[in-house]
């Protein structure tokens, strides 16, 4: 241990596993530590099924009806990936995908007045949902063809309307839509965790429901993808990828300091040992004293005999519960999966529900969430602190990675480890150029 590294991470947890790997192709020297014995920090996927009764404190067997139970692969913060995200682009260019085999989320819903209803991502869609009066589909068929047909670069697409300066806000008066309608595209296309984006410029909005709808249209019956066998197997993939490109990974390994001089990083100290490097990057467990706490999450991981109501049976879907329609500030994401992803047993479900903590019963905010899923077999609550770093990390070389959100995607994660990235190296992630190193090692 007790040399010198380019980077140093701590952590294993999916975003250190990325930056790790991004670090390794990118020519660095990279020494990855964890205190634990397994991948996947606080993003884990637990096996089998009496680790997660352990995990979450329940001093009970687990019942025999729910199969062998090493055919459960239980994520503790399981996230779907957009089709035509970054993050799915991040898998392909690193050529992660080898080691991982995907598929389709069957179905994309959001929460009006009490019923759940299929999310209308296109023009044909807009006309055929029942969320919807009408004259409002004809209203939302023109707003989402200005929207994929918008272009930045041609005024003649614009209609009069600038979207890097018009705020959305104005656009959906632009087209009549009242705000209901409003409300689930933002929320349920365009995937916004709150209501700040109406008074901002329109532009990163309309990029965001063309992101949802050019996933939908890779696999046609969500935009989501989820990995086979669970999210575990992401920082993994990662993880390989830096050993092969050089990255030196210690498992159960006590990490005792992160040492600094003149304010600067020079090293990590493990017991007597102290391995030198220029640059620190970890989670927020690592250096609590380097964060902020901004909040808490909290998530109920349900264990079901039954699909979801009102979601055309389906194995697995995604359920967005706008804050508004629950009178909240905050949104609740339900997200199912099933055997179909090789994550439970034949005939059970794992639904996540998770929200924003608002108030001092945070079990009570996820009820709009876990009423929509009928009986419930087996019920996991955990609430979890939300960090952020002090500072952006450029005067001491340390950089911290966010604690994971409570949306169901991806798409946040992604945003976190490219900007970390771009912190740390000082450009932004070249794809071209990984892909370039990974055709010449192949």
């Amino acid at each position: 241990m007790e040399e010198t590294y380019d980077v140093i991470v701590l952590g294993t947890g999916l975003k250190e596993c990325i930056l790790s790997g991004l670090m390794s192709v990118s020519g660095k020297k990279v020494l990855h530590m964890d205190r634990n014995k397994y991948y996947g920090g606080e993003s884990t996927s637990v096996t089998p099924l009496e680790e997660v009764y352990k995990h979450f404190k329940v001093d009970k067997p687990v019942p025999p009806e729910y199969g062998r139970t090493r055919d459960w692969n239980v994520d503790l913060i399981p996230k779907f990936l957009m089709a035509s995200g970054e993050f799915v682009r991040l898998l392909i260019h690193t050529g992660v995908t080898r080691y991982l085999d995907f598929k389709s989320v069957e179905g994309s819903y959001v929460y009006k007045a009490k019923t759940i209803h299929k999310v209308p991502a296109n023009e044909k869609e807009a006309l055929t949902s029942d969320l919807m009066g009408m004259m409002e589909k004809t209203r939302y068929r023109s707003f989402l063809q200005f929207v994929q047909e918008y272009n930045v670069q041609d005024s003649k697409t614009w209609d009069g309307f600038d979207a890097n300066t018009a705020t959305m806000k104005a656009c959906f008066e632009k087209f009549g839509l009242d705000s209901e309608t409003a409300d689930f595209t933002g929320h349920a296309l365009a995937l916004y965790l709150n209501d700040d984006y109406l008074e901002k410029p329109a532009l990163e909005a309309f990029l965001r429901i063309k992101l949802y709808s050019d996933s939908l249209a890779r696999y046609g019956r969500s935009p989501y993808l989820y990995p086979l066998y669970g999210l575990g197997e992401l920082p993994q993939g990662f993880a390989r990828l830096s050993a092969v490109y050089g990255g030196i990974y210690m498992l159960d390994k006590p990490v005792d300091e992160i040492v600094m001089e003149n304010g600067k990083v020079t090293g990590v100290r493990s017991g007597s040992e102290v391995a030198r490097c220029s640059m620190v990057i970890c989670d927020p467990n690592y250096a609590k004293e380097r964060c902020k706490k901004v909040g808490q999450v909290v998530r109920a991981i349900c264990i079901l005999d039954h699909p979801i109501a009102n979601t055309n049976e389906a194995t697995s879907c995604q359920v967005i519960i706008p804050q508004k329609q629950v009178k909240r500030h905050s949104d609740i994401y339900v997200s199912c999966v099933s055997s179909t992803h090789n994550v439970t047993a034949k005939g059970f479900y794992l639904v996540l529900v998770a929200t924003t903590v608002e108030t001092s019963t945070p079990e009570s905010e996820l009820q709009p969430g876990l009423e929509l899923l009928g009986a419930i077999k087996e019920k996991f609550i955990a609430v979890s602190d939300l960090y952020e770093p002090l500072d952006d990390g450029r005067s001491s070389q340390v950089f911290l990675s966010k604690s994971y959100d409570a949306t169901s995607h991806f798409e946040t994660t992604c945003d976190d480890v490219l900007d970390i990235f771009r912190r740390a190296t000082g450009a932004d992630f070249d794809f071209s150029k990984v892909r370039h190193v990974l055709e010449e090692s192949d």
